[in-house]
């Protein structure tokens, strides 16, 4: 009896001998220590006239419905971009970004920083949308952009896309 005690803890310090020559030397770094941090949005000039809710609703050749798209640029350099397909007797679909805006000379910058409360790959350039600024007043807004014109209409502070 003593002896099968003596080998079945011999046998278990053996087992743990070789576990533990396997375990990695240094612990393995975290995600969140290798995650890129997000760059700090910059605040707007005072008085930029692209600070606001702007809504575009637009209709895009093979789509079935209305894509309407809710810019909301604020003075402190965030930004929300919400896109929501409207089709008949079907449910909406969307998608939601955020991120940071900039005005470079003529130019918007959105930059994408969360798609749908995910954090995005900072290095994916599908992330970093620039347009034209081609008007920019108190009620209207027009874009040139990759895919197009986007005419857009000035919305109440708080204006929400309806689902």
């Amino acid at each position: 009896m003593r002896f099968i005690r003596l080998s079945m803890w011999a046998t278990g310090a053996v087992a743990l001998g070789i576990l533990a020559a396997c375990a990695p030397l240094q612990p393995a770094s975290s995600p969140d220590a290798t995650a890129q941090t997000p760059p700090a949005c910059v605040p707007a000039a005072a008085g930029d006239a692209l600070v606001g809710n702007w809504l575009s609703v637009s209709t895009q050749k093979g789509v079935a419905g209305s894509v309407r798209t809710l810019y909301t640029l604020n003075p402190d350099g965030t930004m929300s971009y919400v896109e929501q397909v409207k089709r008949p007797r079907t449910p909406s679909q969307g998608l939601e970004e955020s991120g940071c805006w900039s005005r470079q000379g003529a130019d918007l910058l959105l930059r994408t920083l969360q798609s749908n409360g995910l954090p995005v790959s900072l290095d994916d350039p599908i992330y970093t949308n620039r347009y034209r600024v081609d008007r920019a007043d108190a009620n209207a807004l027009r874009l040139q952009g990759p895919q197009g014109r986007v005419q857009a209409k000035r919305m109440s502070p708080g204006y929400r896309l309806p689902f």
